[in-house]
């Protein structure tokens, strides 16, 4: 009997060790590209082109289809219905921007910083006495979480709606969300010896500074966040100094102890700087420098300042050393979630040469940081971001699309090849994975929505005012402000905020609500049949295709307190206007889109639908971004993720299987 069971023993520690070391020389290995805003509709047309031959050669191997999207399709919502496997509902992200009702004060929608509890203030200073926080809005359990709990290494890199970084991956860069160093997605400062053509226009995304070359030098100043050890609110700021070159169109820049020789028409590499808070206590930061002009008027173009990854003054980075590693093995690089300057753009600071030539600066030193991530991944799952693809494409999609309204053929049509090498290049992002990666990798590369002409404008507040559910305080009033300061909130039952969301004005939550709670579904109901009724004089076609009540079309419900009452599905090519999504009323309902931003995706959700390739089929089925995080867990062997999201892309005229 003893024997027996000596030998039972035996047998079964063999079988044990076999198996685990069977698991342990058969590790699994997965690569995620995630590229922003690629089309299935424009990639599918490349790759029949031969414009993209790395996406065929790997379709050829396993599969290429339409990838579901969010409701609605925004960046922050798709990402984070990845990363958690639930809808808005749960994880409580429903736009780029959220507001307080108590305050009607918007706000960013996927983190936010606290300054210390706890001052000691000894004359006009004041000394926190605990830590300031950054906390990350995005609620749910990230997929890789259960892939570390499962004993796989995780590496995530530049996962949006990720800042301040999870903190449950083996190693974690944050991505889009991830702030300036003054807290804003980006502002640019942008100095000038001629202000006329930006006299009387509000600048968004930057300021513009009034500055005259002395004796051959100009002095400006940089301006970072507020002085957290100073009793009265006052920013930091920052001298510099150019010296313009007397002969040559060039001049040299000084940042404290930095110096960089500059041409026009040239960025200059990271500057590194300090903003003295107190004489024991320094803010670090950087930026680039763009010498638009010294002569006749002097124009100097300066970043967003970001924050140093080196000595980051913010959380970016998990361990807290990533991002410092990254910056002395590859260079700093741009930690600003969305570096591409698209305001600078459309403010017109920018030339759309001088926004492709700082895109691709953007562009590039994530590819550069990819490849050297690429050679160093064994196993595990490694996931990397890339961002340029959508920003580009809001841009310069007219370009190649000559029905749009703003399109001028001897202006765009020499762009018109922009938009495909952008996909091009990504394209070969792909070929270099395929070439570099180690055998047995699976590879899927995807995107969180798809891309279309931006060609109408909808002023969701202008409508609701038309149609008698908002009141304006002066309805003559020619210089709205925005912020809904023209806004009558006690004969208003409903405003819009955000690029797709409408809210009713509740009494006991909102500030100046006023509707009773028992009148809320029904006021919901006239709003949505009306919004659906819209018919775009333009067009003579719907303005609206899809109107979604949030208690009835999110599945998960823990959120639905700060959540829109209504999101609008714009018809796919028609977006709800900048304008009306901070609150202001402009006269008219809907008109042309004449920005020089010309492509979106913040429609009907079903008209924008991302794309997902594999190099092999997976175990689960996969039809939107919602369940491919469970799909890929169980690639790992790890089940009972969170999924739903089942998108009918059949339905919808979608292949879902094969590599058509």
């Amino acid at each position: 009997m003893r024997a027996g069971r000596f030998w039972a023993a035996t047998i079964f520690v063999a079988l044990a060790f076999a198996i685990s070391s069977n698991a342990k020389d058969s590790k699994r290995a997965m690569i995620v590209l995630g590229f922003d805003g690629m089309d299935y509709q424009m990639t599918r047309k490349l790759m029949s082109e031969g414009r993209m031959p790395n996406f065929s050669r790997l379709a050829s191997q396993g599969i290429f289809q339409p990838l579901g999207t969010s409701i609605p399709p925004q960046s922050p919502v798709a990402w984070s219905n990845f990363i958690t496997g639930m809808d808005a509902g749960g994880h409580g992200i429903f736009d780029f921007i959220h507001r307080d009702p108590k305050t009607m004060i918007p706000y960013l929608s996927t983190s936010r910083t606290a300054g210390s509890e706890k001052t000691f203030k000894v004359g006009k200073w004041q000394i926190p006495l605990s830590g300031g926080k950054v906390e990350l809005l995005r609620h749910g359990q990230a997929f890789w979480e259960r892939l570390e709990k499962a004993g796989v290494h995780t590496k995530i890199m530049r996962m949006p709606a990720n800042f301040p970084p999870s903190g449950t991956a083996s190693s974690e860069l944050s991505g889009m969300g991830t702030p300036d160093i003054i807290g804003t997605y980006g502002t640019f400062a942008f100095f000038t010896s001629n202000r006329a053509p930006f006299e009387g226009k509000r600048i968004s995304g930057g300021k513009v500074y009034d500055v005259q070359v002395r004796d051959g030098v100009v002095t400006g100043t940089l301006i970072g966040p507020t002085n957290p050890f100073l009793q009265e609110k006052k920013k930091l700021e920052r001298e510099f100094n150019v010296y313009v070159d007397p002969v040559n169109p060039a001049a040299k820049i000084v940042v404290g102890d930095e110096e960089r020789v500059v041409q026009v028409g040239e960025f200059t590499d990271w500057v590194p700087m300090q903003f003295d808070m107190i004489k024991t206590q320094k803010l670090h930061g950087m930026c680039r420098f763009y010498l638009k002009q010294v002569r006749p008027d002097f124009m100097l173009y300066v970043s967003p300042i970001n924050i140093d990854p080196i000595q980051p003054a913010l959380p970016i980075s998990t361990p807290e050393e990533l991002s410092k590693e990254i910056g002395e093995s590859s260079g700093r690089f741009y930690t600003q979630g969305m570096p591409e300057d698209t305001k600078a753009l459309s403010e017109g600071v920018f030339t759309r040469d001088e926004f492709l030539k700082q895109a691709q600066i953007a562009g590039d030193e994530i590819i550069r940081q990819y490849e050297k991530e690429l050679q160093r991944f064994e196993d595990g799952l490694l996931f990397y971001y890339f961002g340029n693809n959508d920003q580009v494409d809001h841009m310069m999609w007219r370009t190649c699309d000559p029905t749009h309204p703003a399109y001028v053929a001897a202006v765009d049509s020499a762009y018109a090849n922009v938009v495909p090498e952008i996909y091009e290049k990504m394209d070969a992002v792909v070929g270099y994975t395929l070439e570099h990666m180690k055998p047995g990798t699976t590879l899927l590369v995807m995107s969180d929505h798809g891309f279309t002409s931006w060609k109408r404008a909808f002023h969701l507040n202008s409508w609701l005012r038309d149609h008698g559910y908002l009141a304006v305080v002066d309805p003559n009033r020619e210089d709205d402000p925005g912020l809904y300061a023209n806004v009558d909130w006690t004969r208003t039952v409903a405003y819009g905020l955000g690029l797709n969301g409408l809210y009713i004005n509740l009494r006991g939550r909102e500030k100046w609500g006023i509707v009773n709670p028992a009148d809320r579904d029904s006021l919901l109901e006239d709003i949505s049949k009306k919004l659906l009724e819209t018919i775009d004089p333009e067009t003579g076609a719907p303005a609206i295709t899809k109107v979604y009540r949030t208690d009835k079309v999110y599945e998960h419900k823990e959120y639905l307190d700060i959540a829109p009452d209504i999101i609008v599905g714009y018809a796919k090519g028609t977006r709800g206007s900048n304008e009306s999504a901070l609150g202001e009323i402009p006269k008219e309902e809907i008109v042309d889109n004449h920005e020089e931003w010309s492509g979106d995706h913040c429609m009907d959700h079903e008209a924008v639908p991302g794309i997902l390739l594999m190099s092999q089929p997976l175990q689960k089925r996969v039809t939107s971004l919602q369940n491919l995080a469970s799909a890929i867990l169980t690639e790992f062997g790890v089940q009972g993720f969170q999924e739903g999201g089942e998108a009918n892309l059949e339905a919808l005229g979608y292949v879902t299987r094969g590599t058509k």
